[in-house]
C-alpha cells in the first residue's frame, strides 16, 4: 500500500492571520490517495476541505495563510520544500484542480481556444517539440473526451457564449489534457442544476476510470461520494474524524458527526423532516480544547473536553477519531 501512495498528507497545519487574531483552521490533517484511487472528502461548508487541497497545490494566498507544520508528499517528494520550477512541473504534469465555479475559473477576455492551448502547453512543458498545430490537436481531443460537440467551433468562442455545464466541461478538459495522475475536483457541480451536475460527475468518473487517474472529490453531498468514491474521509473543523471504504462507511458510520451527517440526509421515502446537527462549526479564533466536535456531541465525555482523539482502528481500513471507539491507534 505504501508503495502505491500518490499523495500523502502528514499532520498538516494551516493558520490564517486576520485582523482579530489567528484562525487555527487545519489542525493536524492526515490524508492519503493511492494510484488510481477515487477518494471522497466530505464535511460541512467551512470545515477546511478546500483549504487542504489548495495547500496541496500551494495556491493558498500567503499571507494571510501560513502553513505552520506538516508534510505534503506527492510521489514521495515534499511539495512544501519544492522550488517554483519543481512546483510548476508537478502542477503541469502531476496534478490539476477543477474548481466549483467555472465562470470564475475561465478568463472572460480570452477565447476557449487560447485558454485550452495554454493549458496543453503548460501540461506538456517538458516536451519542447510540440508545434502549435500539435497543441491545438491535443486541445480538440481533450474537448472531445468531455463530450463537447463541434470542438473546433467551440475553440473560437468566449466563455460567456457557453452554458454553465459547457464551461465546467472545458475546465475538466483542461485538467485531463496533460494525462495528469491526480485530479482534485472541488464540488464541480455545485453551481449547476441537478441534471447537469449528474452528467458532470459521471463524466469525471468515466474519465478517471479510462485514464486510470486518481481523483479527490470534495463535496458536502453524501450521495455523490456514495456513487463515485472508493474511500471516504469525513472532515470536521480542520480535523479528519473518520475514514473508511465507501460501503463500510454508509453501512457502519461510527463517529457521532458522521452519524449526524447521515441522519441529516432527506429520505425519498418521506418520514418527516431530516434531523440536523445542533450548534455550528466552532470559532477558529478560539477553537475548543480537545475534540473540536465535543460542544455539539450528545455523547461527549470528560476526556473529549481535555484531549484531542487520535485515529483508532475499528476494522480493516476503517478508522475513527473518537474516544467512544478507543483501542488500537493507527498513527494517522
Amino acid at each position: 500500500m505504501e508503495n502505491d501512495l500518490l499523495l500523502n498528507i502528514k499532520d498538516l497545519r494551516v493558520n490564517f492571520d486576520v485582523f482579530g487574531g489567528t484562525l487555527k483552521v487545519l489542525d493536524g490533517v492526515n490524508f492519503t490517495v493511492s494510484s488510481g484511487e477515487k477518494v471522497g472528502l466530505v464535511g460541512e461548508t467551512g470545515c477546511g476541505k478546500t483549504t487542504t487541497m489548495k495547500a496541496v497545490l500551494r495556491v493558498l494566498p500567503m499571507p494571510p495563510a501560513r502553513i505552520t507544520g506538516g508534510e505534503i508528499l506527492f510521489k514521495g517528494r515534499d511539495i512544501l520544500q519544492m522550488t517554483s520550477r519543481e512546483l510548476g512541473q508537478v502542477r503541469g504534469e502531476g496534478m490539476a484542480m477543477v474548481f466549483q465555479d467555472p465562470t470564475a475559473a475561465l478568463n472572460p477576455v480570452f477565447t476557449i481556444g487560447e485558454q485550452m492551448d495554454a493549458a496543453v502547453k503548460y501540461s506538456a512543458a517538458g516536451d519542447k517539440r510540440l508545434s502549435g498545430k500539435e497543441i491545438r490537436k491535443r486541445a480538440v481531443e481533450a474537448l472531445k473526451e468531455v463530450a463537447l460537440p463541434d470542438p473546433e467551433r467551440l475553440l473560437k468562442n468566449y466563455p460567456f457564449q457557453l452554458s454553465g455545464g459547457m464551461r465546467q466541461r472545458v475546465c475538466i478538459a483542461m485538467a485531463v489534457a496533460g494525462d495528469r495522475e491526480l485530479i482534485i475536483a472541488d464540488e464541480p457541480g455545485t453551481s449547476l442544476d441537478v441534471s447537469i451536475q449528474d452528467q458532470i460527475l459521471r463524466l469525471l468518473r468515466g474519465l478517471t476510470d479510462k485514464l486510470n487517474t486518481s481523483i479527490v472529490l470534495i463535496t458536502h453531498t453524501l450521495g455523490v461520494v456514495r456513487e463515485l468514491a472508493d474511500r471516504v474521509y469525513v472532515m470536521y473543523a480542520g480535523n479528519m474524524v473518520e475514514v473508511a471504504p465507501t460501503k463500510e462507511l454508509f453501512s457502519r458510520a461510527l463517529h457521532p458527526y458522521t452519524v449526524g451527517l447521515m441522519a441529516a440526509v432527506p429520505k425519498l421515502t418521506g418520514g418527516g423532516i431530516a434531523n440536523g446537527i445542533p450548534g455550528r462549526i466552532p470559532d477558529y479564533l478560539n477553537p475548543p480544547v480537545g475534540c473540536r466536535f465535543h460542544p455539539r456531541c450528545d455523547q461527549a465525555m470528560e476526556v473529549c473536553r481535555l484531549e484531542k482523539p487520535r485515529f483508532y482502528r475499528v476494522s480493516e481500513d476503517h478508522d475513527v477519531a473518537c474516544f467512544l471507539h478507543a483501542g488500537e491507534e493507527t498513527g494517522r
